[in-house]
């Protein structure tokens, strides 16, 4: 049975994900239970904390968060919930997947599951935008989709926040990921529900904090001759509570990356041309809110019921 305040361990704190959970945390019912900097790296010293709580929030590489999962999963009598933030789980189909606007049901799915994967941060705008067009079977599975996304560069991590706020010798704008072969795309492809790989450009601008997905469409290549009213309607039912993610049909004349910054919010538009032939679908959020720790807090909030 869970205690009465949950307690929570994050392996891997110190890092920009595992710092904005530690700091949202404070607004939570939770004890955090922390280990000396200095023992991060010692594995006993972190089983045994993982034994003592009821959930572990991973903030680190693949290959040593499945080293944590495996650890946990040998440890006799209890075991905490996991909460892991790399793409190593992300479409493993023993662990939920953590967006909880996914579907009806996915909400409770987090909350019952033992095992979750918290989403990337290009991904949640790309699967927000997708994946209810190709339900719905106005986006066919095998569209020959473009997505293009600018991230703020502390998605990037201390070196290149580092890079942009201390040395200052990084560039104002710069494409990446030009072998096309981005990590998020499996779950990208997976969660929208895709048979055809999409061509996925990222990017990062000189702003801190702050991502926009974008998705260009012919609407004559539509299916089941959709239309833009169609797009709209989808877009808004799906999301209709609007807590987290919300359609907005008032549609902006530009979209700033940091619109939402230092916010857990993400808002999708549909932009339109004059003859309603062409349309952009935007997913504007914080990378580091709903794209990542923002999202974690998220589903913490619903893996303890707190």
């Amino acid at each position: 049975m869970m205690s009465q305040m949950p307690k929570i361990f994050i392996d891997g704190e110190y890092g920009t994900t595992g710092l904005g959970i530690r700091q949202r945390l404070g607004n939570l019912p939770v004890q955090v239970c922390s280990i000396p900097v200095e023992q991060r790296h010692d594995m006993k010293v972190r089983l045994d904390m993982m034994a003592q709580v009821d959930l572990v929030v991973l903030c680190l590489p693949d290959e040593a968060s499945r080293e944590s999962v495996a650890a946990i999963q040998s440890l006799s009598g209890h075991q905490p919930k996991v909460l892991d933030a790399s793409t190593a789980f992300r479409t493993h189909p023993d662990w939920v997947y953590g967006f909880a606007e996914l579907d009806l049901g996915q909400a409770e799915k987090i909350k019952s599951a033992p095992l979750v994967a918290n989403p990337g941060c290009y991904s949640s705008g790309a699967i927000a935008l997708l994946h209810p067009l190709v339900k719905a079977g106005i986006i066919a599975k095998d569209y020959p989709l473009t997505i293009n996304a600018i991230s703020g560069y502390s998605g990037g991590g201390k070196q290149m926040i580092a890079s942009y706020e201390v040395t200052k010798d990084a560039p104002p704008f710069m494409l990446y990921g030009l072998s096309l072969q981005h990590k998020h795309l499996p779950e990208i492809v997976h969660y929208a529900g895709l048979s055809r790989e999409p061509i996925f450009v990222p990017s990062v601008g000189n702003f801190p904090q702050g991502m926009i997905v974008s998705v260009p469409l012919h609407v004559d290549t539509l299916s089941n001759n959709a239309n833009i009213d169609d797009i709209k309607q989808c877009l808004q039912q799906h999301y209709a509570d609007g807590n987290v993610v919300s359609f907005v049909d008032e549609v902006p004349a530009k979209v700033s990356g940091d619109h939402l910054a230092l916010t857990d919010q993400m808002e999708l538009h549909v932009h339109s041309n004059v003859r309603q032939d062409m349309v952009v679908l935007t997913a504007t959020f914080d990378n580091l809110g709903k794209g990542a720790s923002g999202a974690a807090i998220q589903n913490i909030r619903l893996m303890l019921g707190v």
